[in-house]
Parts: C-alpha cells; sequence; structure tokens
C-alpha cells in the first residue's frame, strides 16, 4: 500500500541513509551511492557534496537525481523520490554541522565536523532537487 503524501513526507525527513541514484551517461547504468541528506515537509532535498567530484559532476550533467530511502523496523516502508535540480549553493561548515547533527548523538557533531574539514576539506556544493515523482511503499505484514 503506498504511504499518504504526509506519511511519505515525515517519512524521508527522518534521519535515514539515502541511497542516491543519477544518470551517469555513455551507455553506463546510474551512480548510486550512499548519502546524507536533508529535508522538510513541503521542501527542497538538499545533499552536499565535494564540488568536482564524479557524483556532483554527473549531478550537474544530469539537472536531476533520485533518491531512496528504507526501513525493515518496525514496519517495512520505502520512499524514492526524484526531481530536478532547481538550485545549487556552496556547501558551508554550518550546514555540513545541521546535518550531522540529524544523524548523530550530539556528543559527535563537532568532532565529525572536524574529522570532515580534515579529511574533505576542499570546496563543498549542495544542490537542492525539487521532488517531482514519489514512489513509497508499507510493506508491512497485517
Amino acid at each position: 500500500m503506498a504511504l499518504t503524501r504526509d506519511e511519505r513526507e515525515r517519512f524521508l525527513a527522518e534521519p535515514r541513509v539515502a541511497a542516491l541514484s543519477v544518470d551517469a551517461g555513455k551507455g553506463l547504468g546510474p551512480l548510486v551511492v550512499p548519502v546524507w541528506y536533508r529535508y522538510e515537509p513541503g521542501g527542497d532535498v538538499r545533499v552536499m557534496t565535494d564540488a568536482g567530484c564524479r557524483k556532483a559532476l554527473l549531478i550537474e550533467k544530469a539537472g536531476r537525481f533520485s533518491l531512496m530511502v528504507e526501513c525493515t523496523e518496525p514496519q517495512a516502508r520505502y520512499v524514492s523520490v526524484e526531481g530536478p535540480v532547481v538550485r545549487t549553493s556552496p556547501g558551508s561548515i554550518e550546514l555540513f554541522r545541521e546535518v550531522a547533527a540529524h544523524y548523530l548523538a550530539p556528543e559527535l557533531v563537532e568532532s565529525c565536523v572536524e574529522i570532515a574539514a580534515a579529511r574533505y576539506g576542499g570546496e563543498r556544493v549542495v544542490f537542492h532537487m525539487r521532488p517531482e515523482r514519489w514512489l513509497s511503499r508499507d510493506l508491512s505484514m497485517p
């Protein structure tokens, strides 16, 4: 059974690791990678990554991407969303801190931010995707 609009938006807003999929072109299958993301119901999906990495270059070229999130406990559900990139913006340490705080316990956020800054100190970009097509299912047994 498909989730209602409210259910799918609340589900997508929860802290879940998503599988991001983007067309890899040249007759290749899509690039599919795990990502942290941010979403507020009714808004755009935001994904931050290193500027110039393969994922960023493919998203720029395709102009759109898909995300799929799932859970199996307490019930099996998934939400898939696809749409166009409506805006790009520079990534910031503040946004990374916000995303990390969405996923991690409070006491782990600052060390995660420090490690990420040391490891991935380069320029970051944020892709803002406007959800256009949704698929969702509650796969729980009655």
